[in-house]
């Protein structure tokens, strides 16, 4: 007589498409901006046109490249609320430094780096040292960085703006790499779109193929825990804010050489939208969920109204209140989304 088969092991069954998709954090995010396209397809008449949308991607990608690295801080479960003026402060210190030492903006460009890298292991040094909160040590920052700004630039250049360094060695290529663009047709196509979407596959394979990508989860769900199982938390913490700090270099050489010159008061305020992007886009404020694909979704999703709003021709007054309400909605509905993938699994 044949033994019995041994019970079949229910962790080892295939899990179905359905459950796999409503546990994946972005799902949310998803529903939201097809729900936000449709609606201004037919509220803005204008908003379908290749113009329109080329805009609506590169109001996208300028909040995108930073909500990519604050999503990954997000998921370990941390904050950066000196993002948005770090961004400034790069821009700020490669033009200073170029004009003031008549150098190759290359060079301006090279320091700006090795300074904005150094503010984000400043951010989590301080955080990984004081255990306190990142809340604290980040608002810290931002007022630091916000008075460093407007302090040196009417310091160096006796006005609130840096100088034109449009006629420097250097600046052309510079540009080409940071600010150029393409006209295929009546679209303008921006190299940021190109910069975001390398960003998101690169945090992508992080996140999902590699070791790395298991630690930061590991800390956002429990840093105790994730150091009791050898994971460097300290480690894991301080290159998420040299993430958050490379791509600040990024964002602000964009606008430095977009605009030749750079205002000292830019970037106060847009760490909230970063912040926003990856919360629509599925993150939790709780650390431990949430993807890089979401935090592109939230960000289409914040081009989308932005823009939205002026082609309905709507009072701008309301953008914030649009905002919020979808920021609301969003997370109430990655909450039900998420219970349901628990319901399933």
């Amino acid at each position: 007589m044949s033994a019995a088969a041994p019970p079949a092991d229910e962790r080892l069954a295939p899990v179905s498409y359905v459950r796999r998709l409503l546990g994946r954090p972005e799902l949310g995010a998803v529903v939201g901006a097809a729900a936000v396209f449709v609606f201004f397809s037919f509220a803005a008449d204008s908003f379908l046109k290749a113009s329109s949308l080329s805009t609506v991607l590169y109001s996208a990608s300028t909040i995108g490249i930073m909500a990519v690295p604050v999503a990954l801080l997000m998921i370990g479960g941390e904050f950066d609320l000196s993002a948005g003026v770090m961004v400034t402060t790069s821009a700020l210190f490669s033009s200073m430094f170029s004009y003031q030492m008549t150098a190759n903006v290359w060079v301006g460009v090279g320091v700006s780096l090795l300074v904005t890298l150094a503010i984000g292991f400043f951010n989590g040094f301080m955080l990984t040292r004081t255990k306190l909160p990142s809340f604290i040590i980040t608002l810290g920052t931002f007022l630091m960085l916000t008075g460093l700004n407007l302090g040196f630039t009417k310091l160096i250049s006796g006005t609130v703006s840096t100088k034109s360094i449009a006629d420097m060695e250097g600046f052309s290529s510079a540009r080409a790499l940071f600010a150029s663009q393409w006209n295929v047709g009546s679209v303008t196509l921006k190299v940021t779109i190109l910069w975001w979407l390398a960003l998101v596959a690169v945090a992508t394979w992080i996140l999902l193929r590699t070791r790395a990508g298991n630690w930061i989860f590991a800390v956002g769900g429990g840093a105790d825990a994730a150091r009791a199982t050898g994971v460097p938390v300290v480690k894991t913490r301080i290159g998420l804010y040299m993430g958050v700090a490379l791509c600040a270099w990024i964002s602000g050489q964009h606008i430095l050489f977009s605009f030749d010159v750079v205002q000292s008061g830019e970037g106060v305020g847009n760490e909230f939208l970063y912040i926003i992007a990856a919360v629509i886009g599925g993150c939790l404020m709780t650390g431990g969920y949430g993807s890089a694909i979401g935090s592109a979704v939230g960000a289409f999703i914040f081009g989308m109204a932005s823009n939205g709003i002026v082609y309905a021709q709507w009072n701008p007054d309301w953008f914030k209140f649009f905002l919020g309400a979808m920021l609301l909605l969003a997370t109430l509905l990655n909450a039900w989304v998420r219970k349901r993938a628990e319901a399933r699994s």
